[in-house]
């Protein structure tokens, strides 16, 4: 994969850099730096937020879209809608085995606390997803995550590195879910409420608060 002027050594300084900047601002420079960015979605509420500012500014963005196969019919509704209003590139990759045999292999989606269930997250998003970014080698990874969202992201900042050295940009980091909303509708977004579903059904986290690995271990 390639690799940005952003090190483990000036990660500090640059996200000191990016202080007090707006999203749009983050988004910018980013791409100012980038050779081959990405954008990743699970069309979530309120990512069409991060795809209407990045496609705002590079609108041929390719948007990676790692499909689980246990998303909601609503999502996949929402999901549609997103990609045909903001015209997006979307490349789909999707787990090397089937739900089907994986419902016989596991008897379903296994419980958080079975050992199972570190094997069910790797088989559904963190294998697809290594093989997406050794597909598209990218150098820039957008992404949505918030500060607020969970004590792991608190951590974290506006510029992360993979462990592969592919620089993670969080333009709305420090947005709130009232200042996204608010963001949604001043730019008559769609939301996942639109098809009668709140909350996002993610497989391999049960709960709201907890990590899927995606963020912890690639």
């Amino acid at each position: 994969m390639s690799k940005t002027i952003v090190t483990e050594q000036n990660l500090a300084e640059y996200n000191a850099k990016l202080q007090g900047k707006t999203p749009k601002e983050i988004v910018e420079w980013a791409l100012s730096i980038a050779k081959n960015p990405i954008i990743t979605t699970n069309f979530r509420p309120f990512e069409a937020s991060i795809l209407h500012l990045v496609s705002g500014v590079k609108p041929d963005i390719t948007v990676l879209f790692v499909d689980s196969g246990y998303n909601t019919v609503q999502t996949y509704q929402h999901a549609q809608k997103i990609i045909k209003d903001l015209n997006l590139s979307v490349k789909t990759f999707i787990p090397a085995q089937t739900r089907a045999f994986r419902d016989v292999a596991m008897n379903g989606i296994p419980d958080v606390d079975s050992d199972l269930h570190g094997e069910f997250t790797e088989q559904v998003k963190l294998e697809p997803f290594r093989r997406a970014l050794a597909e598209l080698a990218p150098d820039v990874w957008f992404n949505a995550i918030r500060k607020d969202q969970t004590e792991f992201r608190g951590a974290l900042d506006v510029l992360s590195l993979s462990k592969d050295g592919v620089l993670k940009v969080a333009p709305l980091f420090n947005a709130t879910a009232d200042e996204l909303d608010a963001y949604q509708k001043d730019n008559g977004l769609p939301t996942l409420a639109e098809y009668g579903e709140d909350d996002y059904f993610d497989p391999t986290k049960a709960l709201a608060h907890r990590e899927c690995g995606l963020h912890t271990q690639i």
